[in-house]
């Protein structure tokens, strides 16, 4: 490897934009991202930060990151969302995405949390295989539902 992974800190914040930018256009979504780089770094390096994020670096360039954050399930207790684990596309294929990975898992094992879930698109086949290889439940049976803010507004109107 001629890469590192380390935890991301608030001067990455921009570089972490961008590929989460990268990751929006990949999905199909390239407007969707209404985040900033300052939301970023408030989020994620004030008193209480609302996630973490490994990155993997290399040449002084960040060319991954493993975004995510602790929640609480209501079966499991302490668990771990993985929001997003991203490589940019020239650096695919060189493991940053399995160190990344397995930095979240490691974390998640070392301090006791008791699940890590995340979502995957259904037609990243690249991923979905990836996941299942190494051991996690591809939940078929579940489906991801969300209400976005001008919805939620919507709601509260009526």
């Amino acid at each position: 490897m001629d890469f590192i992974v380390r935890l991301g800190e608030k001067k990455d914040m921009q570089s972490v934009f961008d590929l989460i930018t990268e990751l929006a256009v990949f999905e199909k979504e390239p407007d969707a991202v209404e985040i900033t780089v300052e939301d970023l770094e408030r989020d994620g390096f004030s008193k209480n930060p609302k996630f973490k994020v490994f990155v993997a670096e290399q040449a002084n360039n960040i060319i991954g990151i493993a975004l995510f954050y602790e929640r609480f399930s209501t079966w499991k207790g302490r668990t771990i969302h993985l929001e997003d684990l991203i490589v940019t596309k020239e650096k695919q294929k060189i493991g940053a995405g399995k160190a990344l990975y397995t930095a979240v898992l490691k974390y998640a094992h070392e301090n006791n949390y008791n699940r890590v879930a995340w979502e995957v698109i259904d037609w990243n086949t690249n991923a979905i295989d990836f996941y299942k290889s190494t051991g996690a439940n591809y939940l078929n049976d579940w489906s991801v539902v969300q209400m976005d803010k001008e919805g939620l507004a919507k709601f509260i109107e009526k």
